[in-house]
């Protein structure tokens, strides 16, 4: 059975203002997605700035966000590690605070090889008892989940379930729908490509964009999957501005930016991110009008 289908959010995590985490601000924001219809929440993601959380903070926001959710919601932990035995650590803490399933981005620095890979991922679903999704994104780790891949581990390991899409590659990840025959489920990874990757088998997206419009996102997986091909169109199409302004500078950056103009946070970032430069701003702000989004 899928974790979910439709829209789950790439959570951002909220700072305060002197960049300890905001856990007040996660409980806002869970309560927000519940309330839009959001079909999951993704916490600690890259989007939610996992890379410069300690360990504590890791497990705590986590903790947080699926306390808060108390089940109305399914939550999905962000446990990836470029180290088996760290990522086997936050999987089981996650697993023991009561998320509904792991995010695990590939290896990223030292990468691994195919065989690496299947060992890893291998290594971390007997760790657990919990479905994970593989995330597959070579832009930000220099390493690729080639579909043949993919599919062993979802046959081998009955945990492993689904893989986040985000390599851009239209042609791989049609090729991973024929492999698999249904083995996997199959999550858009960037919101520009939702209506393409559902249109080759997948059931949804884990979104950046579902942070300002959590209805819309949804509304665009659900019209697809009921069979209003032309209405998801129409919202693909409709986000395609936004989407650029969105990652005209490295993620989250922007999003953050975006949240803060909604007066949902302060739209600080850790370093080594920076705040978004002032013309890229403006720009984002535009688009954000131009799409309709009032603040």
């Amino acid at each position: 059975m899928s974790i979910f289908k439709g829209a789950g959010v790439a959570l951002i995590t909220p700072f305060n203002d002197d960049l300890t985490v905001d856990y007040d601000g996660l409980r806002r924001l869970t309560e927000f997605h519940i309330e839009k219809g959001t079909d999951a929440i993704v916490v600690c993601g890259t989007t939610g700035e996992s890379s410069t959380l300690s360990e504590a903070e890791h497990s705590e926001a986590i903790r947080v966000v699926a306390e808060q959710a108390a089940g109305r919601i399914p939550v999905i932990a962000g446990t990836g590690s470029n180290d088996t035995q760290t990522a086997i650590m936050l999987s089981q803490a996650a697993e023991k605070d009561g998320v509904d399933g792991l995010l695990i981005v590939t290896p990223y620095y030292n990468k691994a090889t195919q065989n690496g890979l299947y060992k890893h991922y291998s290594a971390i679903a007997e760790a657990v008892n919990i479905p994970i999704i593989l995330y597959n994104v070579p832009s930000r780790t220099g390493c690729n989940i080639l579909p043949e891949t993919a599919v062993r581990l979802a046959k081998d390991n009955k945990n492993i379930v689904a893989i986040k899409e985000a390599c851009g590659n239209i042609s791989q990840v049609a090729t991973l729908a024929a492999l698999a025959d249904g083995c996997i489920d199959i999550y858009s990874g960037n919101d520009d490509q939702i209506l393409p990757l559902l249109s080759l088998g997948g059931i949804g997206v884990i979104s950046v964009t579902s942070n300002i419009i959590p209805e819309d996102t949804h509304n665009l997986v659900h019209k697809f999957l009921e069979g209003d091909v032309e209405e998801a169109r129409r919202l693909q199409l409709k986000v395609m501005p936004l989407c650029k302004e969105l990652f005209s500078e490295v993620n989250p950056i922007p999003v953050k930016k975006a949240c803060e103009l909604l007066g949902m946070c302060n739209g600080k970032v850790r370093m080594p991110l920076t705040e978004m430069e002032p013309q890229n701003a403006e720009k984002l702000a535009k688009a954000m009008k131009d799409y309709g989004i009032s603040f």
